[in-house]
């Protein structure tokens, strides 16, 4: 008898949980919708060479740090990178909301993005992992390898900084 961790199953259910929230941090590191589909499934690529006992505990980190790697690999060999601003608001705009409070949302969701774009690359990530894919400080040291303290730190001043440039 097989368990969930077992085989194609475990791929399959590791798939349906992270691929929209990979996507997501592939996007904001890559800044383009298709290149960021190329890392999420090499990513999951990956996973499928791995055995499941390699992961297990783990997941969530082994799959953003290999989607990171993959994401920054990528945006090397393009030589460019494109600010995540309006294609993000687009792609994962929430369809139940009216057109009024889409178009206000939009309007936030862009401001605040292009701010956020304004940032040093490494508080850009952070932000990101913390507030778009809900992970914790340990979680994300173990991704971007920076010490938990050093997260905080640019968490902090990333978001020190958006909300002053906001103010004015």
């Amino acid at each position: 008898m097989t368990g969930p961790t077992d085989g194609p199953a475990w791929v399959r259910q590791a798939v349906e949980r992270y691929e929209r929230p990979l996507l997501r941090y592939a996007l904001g590191v890559v800044g383009d919708l298709e290149r960021a589909r190329d890392v999420v499934q090499e990513t999951f690529a990956r996973l499928c060479d791995r055995p499941p006992a390699e992961v297990n505990g783990h997941l969530p980190q082994w799959l953003y740090t290999v989607c990171r790697n993959a994401a920054l690999d990528a945006r090397r060999k393009e030589k460019r990178t494109m600010p995540m601003l309006d294609t993000a608001a687009e792609t994962f705009a929430s369809p139940a909301a009216g057109p009024e409070a889409s178009a206000q949302r939009k309007d936030s969701t862009s401001h605040v993005l292009a701010l956020l774009a304004r940032l040093p690359e490494n508080q850009q990530e952070v932000i990101r992992l913390k507030f778009q894919h809900g992970m914790g400080y340990r979680q994300i040291s173990a991704i971007t390898g920076h010490s938990e303290s050093n997260v905080g730190f640019l968490i902090h001043s990333g978001l020190k900084s958006i909300r002053q440039q906001m103010i004015r």
